[in-house]
C-alpha cells in the first residue's frame, strides 16, 4: 500500500483510477490497488469509504440515504443524452477508444442526426465546438477520458467510462412512463 493518500485524493473527489490511464503515475495507482485489494479495502472501510471495484477501474462509494440516491440520479440524467450522443458518434466507443475534437467536428459536419443530437446538450454553447470542448471537459474531470496530444485536440477514453454505461444501463422506466415519454 504505497498510495493511500494519492487514492483518497483522487477518489474522494469522485474521480477514477483507470488501469488504461495514459498517466503512468495512475497506472502504478492502480496496479498497486490491485496487488493490495484487500489491505486497501480495509484501511479505507475505517473512515467510511468503501473502495470498489468496476472493469479496469477503482472508485470510491458510499452507502447513502435514499435521498441523497435519488439527487445522485438526478445528476445522472444529462450522462444518457451525452452517450447517447457519443454512441451515436461511433457505436464502439468505448474504453481505449481515441479520438479528436477536429474529428468530431467533421463528423457532425456530415450527420445531420449528429448535429440534432449535439444541439440539445449545453444549449447555453452556440458552437459545434464548444459543445464539444464542453462535453469533452465534462469526461476528463470526472476521468471518463484523459488528453494525449494538447496541440491536437485528441483524447483516449478511460476504463472508467463503463462505470457511467453501468450506472445508465441500469436505469429502467416503468412501461406507465415509458408510454408517457414522447420519442
Amino acid at each position: 500500500m504505497k498510495y493511500t493518500s494519492e487514492v483518497f485524493q483522487r477518489l474522494s473527489k469522485g474521480q477514477f483510477v483507470s488501469g488504461n490511464s495514459i498517466d503512468p503515475e495512475i497506472r502504478a495507482i492502480y496496479n498497486d490497488i490491485e496487488e493490495c485489494q484487500q489491505e486497501y479495502e480495509d484501511y479505507f472501510r475505517q473512515i467510511d469509504f468503501n473502495l470498489s471495484a468496476g472493469d479496469g477501474f477503482y472508485y470510491f462509494s458510499r452507502k447513502e440515504a435514499k435521498v441523497n440516491v435519488e439527487n445522485k440520479l438526478q445528476s445522472l440524467f444529462p450522462w444518457i443524452d451525452y452517450l447517447d450522443f457519443l454512441k451515436t458518434y461511433d457505436t464502439a466507443f468505448d474504453a481505449g477508444v481515441q479520438f479528436s475534437l477536429a474529428q468530431m467536428e467533421i463528423r457532425i459536419s456530415s450527420d445531420i442526426e449528429l448535429r440534432e443530437k449535439l444541439s440539445r446538450l449545453f444549449q447555453d454553447k452556440q458552437s459545434n465546438r464548444d459543445k464539444l470542448e464542453e462535453l469533452v471537459n465534462k469526461m476528463v474531470n470526472m476521468g471518463f477520458a484523459e488528453q494525449t496530444n494538447e496541440s491536437e485536440g485528441r483524447y483516449q477514453i478511460t476504463s472508467a467510462f463503463h462505470y457511467i454505461e453501468q450506472i445508465i444501463s441500469c436505469i429502467n422506466i416503468d412501461e406507465e412512463v415509458k408510454n408517457e415519454i414522447p420519442e
